[in-house]
């Protein structure tokens, strides 16, 4: 077996954001965690712009686009709207995901199957802007087909419902759903497709997943701001790419 590719850090800095909405103002500024994210290791950064602009506002991604030296992946919904605004910010990549006006995060992995028709144009206009497409969803046999003839050049993979289960104990669930990650990464990449993955990882799911080898690229957010409150940002980064480090130790291993 080939060894596995390097594993790319995408963090999201969302919930700085929220915190900063919280107060009103403009502390903390979440392009600032971005450089220290950066400065720290990341290899990315991940920013989803709701249309209720509940944490990112429109001059947050304008300036991570401006400022942050390395990609900007810009999650977003299937809008005119967000189309427009992706096209003017040339973000290095559009993530499209499902949105609700309630939901607390989102809730699950996009329908591409059901919603190709509209999803076909979308995504032929951010391929002919230059914008690397990728589409969050399931790790669903039918989503992962269509994702492909749709011609996304990447999936992230929809880890919540396993997470969940695995910080809830719930064992014979967690097992289910990591035997479908497993099954879903490895048909992604058959089909060329470029695989990531995200929600709700941890450090030690952080660790498990980086363990597959079709995967090269997490993007967490949550959780790491959450550990940034006690120990900082830059150590909550470096103590991820360890844990990244490790898991992926495992597959260089196995091949």
């Amino acid at each position: 077996m080939p060894k596995p590719p390097p594993l790319r850090l995408g963090v999201n800095v969302d919930h700085v954001a929220t915190l900063r909405n919280a107060r009103g103002g403009a502390r903390p500024d979440p392009v600032r965690a971005a450089l220290a994210a950066i400065e720290a290791g990341a290899d990315g950064i991940t920013a989803h712009l709701r249309e209720d602009r509940r944490h990112i506002r429109d001059e947050d991604m304008t300036r991570l686009k401006a400022e942050i030296s390395k990609p900007l992946n810009f999650e977003m919904a299937a809008t005119d709207d967000m189309l427009r605004i992706s096209l003017a910010t040339k973000p290095h990549a559009v993530c499209l995901v499902p949105e609700r006006r309630e939901e607390l995060t989102t809730e699950g992995g996009l329908d591409v199957a059901g919603q190709h028709n509209v999803l076909q144009p979308f995504i032929a206009k951010l391929n002919d802007a230059g914008i690397r497409v990728s589409l969050f969803i399931a790790a669903d046999p039918r989503q992962i087909e269509m994702a492909a003839r749709l011609r996304a050049p990447v999936i992230e993979i929809h880890t919540g419902a396993w997470c969940d289960a695995v910080i809830d104990g719930h064992t014979a669930k967690a097992d289910a759903e990591w035997q479908r990650i497993e099954a879903g990464a490895r048909m992604a990449r058959q089909a060329g497709l470029e695989v990531h993955a995200g929600h709700g990882l941890d450090y030690a799911t952080a660790e498990t997943i980086a363990a597959l080898p079709e995967i090269v690229e997490l993007n967490i957010g949550y959780y790491m701001i959450g550990e940034a409150i006690f120990v900082g940002i830059g150590e909550t980064v470096r103590q991820m790419r360890a844990a990244m480090g490790r898991g992926r130790q495992k597959a260089e291993n196995a091949a």
